[in-house]
């Protein structure tokens, strides 16, 4: 059955971050939905190797829109991190037991939603004191599944099981 993803994303992105999981989501059938602070605003990856037009603004939209939420690595996740509907939406998310695909730098967003409380994650190394100190216990591995409400990987390099993973997560 097919799934609605929300992609939490906005300029400086981690370009493969948002295009591999999402090209794949698509190719499984499943819909996804592009939200931010702007509708119909263009935002470009960090390497400028893919571009994402926003469908909804992020204060338009209730989690019973979706069924997952997928928040790719680079500087996006960061720009979302100071702003209260954002982190609403999230502790949403959380709340209701929907599935949260984290990948990079989006660990930090999920920290500042306050929803890593003896939570499972891996992000990059660099982030593993933040995390801990965040409450998340942080395991440097390639991915790891909290119950299939968190489900993590660190990099770029990881891309293939995390897809993988999500991927198996939607089909239940």
């Amino acid at each position: 059955m097919p799934k609605r993803i929300a992609v939490l994303v906005t300029s400086n992105y981690q370009d493969h971050e948002y295009s591999e999981p999402v090209e794949a989501f698509r190719a499984a059938r499943h819909s996804i939905c592009n939200i931010e602070y702007t509708a119909g605003k263009v935002v470009h990856g960090a390497k400028y190797r893919s571009a994402v037009t926003i469908d909804r603004n992020i204060g338009q939209v209730s989690i019973d829109d979706f069924d997952a939420l997928l928040i790719p690595g680079g500087e996006s996740p960061l720009h979302f991190s100071q702003d209260s509907t954002t982190l609403k939406f999230i502790q949403a998310f959380n709340q209701a037991n929907k599935t949260i695909f984290s990948l990079d730098d989006a660990s930090l967003l999920l920290g500042a939603a306050d929803v890593l409380n003896n939570r499972m994650i891996t992000s990059i190394r660099a982030h593993h004191q933040q995390l801990t100190d965040m409450g998340a216990k942080y395991y440097d591995a390639e991915l790891v599944n909290d119950n299939n409400q968190i489900i993590s990987s660190r990099a770029p390099a990881d891309l293939k099981v995390f897809i993988h993973e999500c991927l198996q997560a939607l089909r239940s």
